[in-house]
């Protein structure tokens, strides 16, 4: 079969090749042909040269842009396509796509532009195109670059992500075409940075280096919904009625289906099927000791202004670091609230700079909590930090001897009470947000200790803080449950949304 004239003017035009030559198998192992469905329509008509893509689960995304980068690499000379996965498996079925369209195309045309090199991994062409799949794209040249699943390597792997940031994006001169898409994978990392930089620019008004951003939330989708009528928990119209009043209307069949999803989603439902960018990072993160806390803390309005009292003292929880970073927190007990007014960190500085930053400020101190070894005499001077730090006028309180798991659970225990200045500890926040357990990467599983990284010195001294709140106050923090919020006066309780 050759093409006629007809087909021949069609094929200039790659929207009509995306949807006429191309071949993929479906959710039911049917093959059928490729045919854009909603969100690969927008990202298609929308398309910059850098694209960060936030989605909901199951719409095709990978999908549309394997066919894509096949195209424009059948079609156009010379050109070098590369699509990262986060795990080998991944990759591979990646590729398998691929392959299985161009080993589906219509016989005249793969007849034209033969796969002079057919591996595992690569397709090369008889125009000089190429196209590759892999978890790494360093020391490639290439004209289009897509990252699958970018928030998950940045969650897991984030010295692949590292990787990735410094070597395969570099491959990408100005002017070619980035595709980087995820779901939401919590507040740290690579994915998350970029898109909250790119959604403070204007969208429309951006250089070829400057990231566009895409947002493709769960309600558009047409096969979200169902017909069955389900019982809605009280909690989950609450959800609706706040969507509705930022102008996103849920037809019953879609609340319906939204409920029996998240029956088996659970916490992880904003995250898998966000209706808003905003909410898709609030879903509690695989691995993160915290994150479901401070959501309920963000829901609760316990993050804003909460400014110093000069009545009450203020107190420190140190993470003293000798070769590593120095994180302090500053607070004041207020009955059984817990006010967090400011948060500081930073490394390479002496122990008299961080006394000297914690006495410039303008409070009236209680106590300083540090560490136990605290105590440990350093071999140079025969004398210990807190002799020190006592000479320079602070004394410090060793933290109690608490293994760090229990240490968790006391910071767990503890955070139902607290309230957070937002700008003075945003970076506490954050650490808060994304302190993990270590993946072990060869089991495919989360091992019981916490992951030691940037977010790890501000995590360890909030928990020295709260391990430590009996020597400050002994007879208010003698009660660990979640009751002793019914004896503060002030706190607000504010709509889950």
């Amino acid at each position: 079969m050759t093409p006629n004239q007809t087909t021949n003017n069609f094929l200039i035009d790659p929207l009509w090749r995306l949807e006429n030559l191309y071949y993929i198998i479906d959710k039911h192992a049917n093959k059928i042909q490729f045919k854009l469905n909603w969100a690969q329509k927008e990202l298609y008509k929308d398309l910059w040269y850098c694209n960060l893509v936030l989605k909901a689960r199951q719409l095709g995304i990978s999908t549309f842009v394997s066919i894509l980068f096949l195209d424009r690499c059948l079609f156009n000379p010379n050109m070098a396509a590369g699509i990262i996965a986060h795990t080998r498996e991944d990759a591979e079925h990646l590729f398998r796509k691929i392959k299985f369209a161009y080993d589906n195309l219509p016989k005249w045309l793969s007849k034209q532009i033969i796969a002079n090199t057919d591996s595992a991994r690569e397709l090369s062409f008889s125009n000089g195109s190429s196209i590759r799949v892999g978890t790494s794209m360093r020391g490639q040249t290439l004209n289009y670059l897509h990252i699958s699943e970018f928030g998950k390597i940045c969650a897991k792997y984030p010295d692949k992500a590292e990787e990735i940031i410094t070597g395969s994006l570099n491959t990408i001169a100005p002017g070619q075409y980035i595709i980087i898409e995820s779901t939401a994978e919590g507040k740290a990392g690579y994915f998350y940075d970029m898109c909250q930089e790119a959604q403070k620019k204007d969208r429309y008004d951006l250089t070829q280096m400057d990231f566009r951003f895409h947002f493709f939330p769960w309600y558009k989708e047409p096969s979200y919904r169902t017909g069955s009528v389900v019982q809605i928990l009280p909690s989950t119209e609450e959800y609706f009625t706040h969507l509705n009043g930022k102008g996103i209307v849920i037809d019953p069949d879609q609340r319906w289906w939204y409920a029996l999803k998240q029956q088996t989603q659970g916490d992880n439902m904003m995250r898998e099927y966000p209706s808003t960018p905003q909410e898709a990072w609030m879903s509690a993160i695989d691995g993160s000791y915290y994150s479901k806390n401070m959501n309920i803390i963000r829901l609760e309005g316990r993050i804003g202004h909460v400014p110093y009292d000069p009545a009450i003292p203020v107190h420190t929880a140190w993470d003293l670091g000798f070769n590593d970073s120095t994180a302090i927190v500053f607070f004041q007990t207020l009955g059984k609230e817990i006010h967090i007014i400011e948060a500081i960190e930073g490394s390479g500085e002496s122990l008299a700079y961080w006394l000297g930053e914690v006495k410039r400020r303008p409070y009236v101190y209680g106590h300083h909590i540090a560490p136990h070894d605290i105590l440990a005499h350093e071999y140079t001077t025969g004398m210990s930090r807190q002799d020190s730090a006592r000479k320079m006028g602070i004394n410090f309180i060793p933290a109690p001897r608490v293994e760090v798991i229990p240490g968790i659970d006391a910071v767990r225990n503890t955070l139902p009470r607290c309230w957070f200045h937002e700008k003075k500890t945003g970076d506490l926040i954050k650490a808060l947000d994304n302190y993990s357990k270590e993946w072990d990467d060869k089991h495919g599983t989360w091992r019981s200790k916490p992951l030691h990284n940037q977010f790890s010195h501000y995590a360890d001294a909030f928990r020295y803080l709260c391990t430590s709140l009996d020597l400050i106050q002994p007879k208010l923090y003698n009660d660990s449950t979640l009751g002793g919020l019914k004896g503060a006066g002030h706190i607000r309780r504010v709509s889950q949304f």
